[in-house]
């Protein structure tokens, strides 16, 4: 399997290259040069597999030969064994036609550990093959950089600096990342929002005075191989509904975009997806450009679902180009159009791309909170924000009802215990687990949101190539 870049002017890559190397030197986003598919049958015989197992066959064909089915199987069991439910992402029934779908029992409470906790031993796996070292620079709005963090935490061969808006995440996301004492670790809080802090790091990306010193790569969307094991779940809750003979829809809370865009490569890969709804809050950059063209950042508006306070959606540059007809150079100047206007119409070819299986939805507080408290009424279930908002999108996309519709639960609701309790009177408890979460001593620096006092940070801790 071969990869390239959706800006088109990089060098094709294999497997391990784009694992290690995140986002493409210019400035794109790695994406297999064709889809692999799986046909009904193909796709029939998957059923009753075990997670780790299920997982192995559905990303051999991105793998290729970077690694044998054998090691790939070895990896996928070492990763999801630390999960705390055996079925690691558990489908639950909310009535008779939705369905949550738990993403959190890993280690960090989000969905970002069924891809992080794989990420960290892939990069254990190549670079000892290779004898490397890395820096891993990421961005976090609030789950990625925990997860990652327990995911490389303690690797002789990593180095990783996550940035975090000061005073934008919950009080548990923080702590989840400060309070990890390894010394390879480093967190900075940077003065301003998540996309000042991804923007940061994408201009790192294309540094030389960094990249020649440093082996800089990402483990948050951008990275392919993280991307790739979140198609794993879809595959997972459809086949439990009865796929590949009946078709399932989705309800994504969005935020980069990586999460429902693993949806689309599911769908791509021949499982039958009725439809993916992208849910969005007041953040809304994506429900705009989805519904009339309109991809236009506006200023990013804190909430209580903070994982979605964005308004530049890496990901969405790889629908962009699939959608699109895959003309890298064309999308290249798009794109380039974009970062010096903050704004840019969708091509027709595009939008119809699009069109053809998302949908979207925006919710605002209100919204959010009544679905956590229809959750809670009508069914027993807690749910957090970002879930909520999803689960809102579900109940209002209007879906043909012998259809079963899955909400991703994207965080467990202990982590967002203020806005859990103002909206169902239930404060949720973290798991034993993780109870002594605030006991821990915190570690982290303040920095301004400026590239070069972050930059040279980082360049004062890393350890450089060798």
């Amino acid at each position: 399997m071969q990869y390239v870049s959706t800006r088109g002017g990089a060098p094709a890559l294999d497997f391990e290259a784009v694992t290690l190397a995140g986002l493409a030197s210019d400035g794109g986003l790695y994406v297999p040069a064709e889809w692999p598919r799986f046909s009904e049958g193909e796709i029939a015989a998957l059923a009753g597999l075990p997670y780790a197992q299920l997982a192995a066959r559905v990303m051999q064909p991105f793998v290729g030969d970077s690694l044998s089915p054998e090691r790939l199987l070895a990896l996928c069991e070492a990763a999801y064994g630390r999960f705390a439910h055996a079925a690691v992402t558990p489908l639950k029934q909310f009535d008779e036609q939705h369905w949550l779908l738990e993403l959190f029992h890993g280690p960090t409470l989000a969905f970002k550990d069924v891809a992080l906790q794989l990420l960290g031993l892939l990069f254990a796996e190549f670079l000892s093959r290779r004898e490397q070292r890395l820096t891993i620079v990421g961005a976090t709005s609030g789950d990625t950089g925990s997860a990652a963090i327990d995911a490389v935490a303690g690797l002789d061969r990593v180095d990783i600096f996550m940035l975090h808006p000061n005073g934008r995440v919950s009080d548990v996301q923080r702590r989840q990342m400060t309070t990890v004492q390894a010394p390879n670790v480093f967190n900075i809080a940077i003065e301003g929002s998540f996309d000042d802090a991804q923007a940061m790091v994408k201009r790192m990306f294309g540094d030389r005075g960094m990249t020649d010193r440093f082996q800089i790569s990402a483990v948050n969307s951008i990275n392919w191989a993280r991307l790739m094991a979140q198609v794993v779940y879809y595959f997972a809750a459809a086949l439990q509904l009865g796929a590949p003979q009946r078709k399932v829809a989705f309800s994504v809370p969005t935020g980069n975009f990586g999460d429902v865009f693993a949806g689309y490569v599911a769908a791509k890969m021949g499982l039958p997806v009725e439809r993916l709804i992208v849910a969005t809050n007041v953040n809304d950059i994506l429900h705009r450009a989805l519904s009339d063209g309109d991809y236009a950042q506006g200023t990013v508006t804190p909430t209580a679902a903070p994982s979605m306070d964005i308004q530049v959606s890496s990901n969405f540059e790889r629908l962009l180009f699939d959608a699109g007809g895959r003309d890298g150079l064309a999308l290249a100047e798009q794109m380039r159009g974009f970062e010096q206007t903050r704004a840019m119409r969708l091509t027709n070819a595009q939008r119809e791309g699009a069109s053809a299986l998302f949908s979207s939805a925006r919710a605002d507080a209100d919204d959010m909170s009544a679905a956590m408290l229809w959750a809670s009424q009508s069914c027993d279930e807690i749910i957090d924000p970002h879930t909520a908002i999803g689960l809102h999108a579900a109940r209002q996309a209007g879906i043909e009802a012998s259809i079963p519709v899955v909400t991703l639960a994207t965080a467990h609701p202990a982590k967002f215990r203020d806005a859990v309790e103002r909206a169902t009177g239930t404060r949720p408890s973290l798991p034993a687990r993780i109870g002594d979460l605030f006991q821990r001593e915190e570690r982290f620096v303040e920095l301004p949101g400026d590239y070069d006092t972050v930059a040279a940070y980082i360049a004062q801790n890393a350890t450089p190539r060798g």
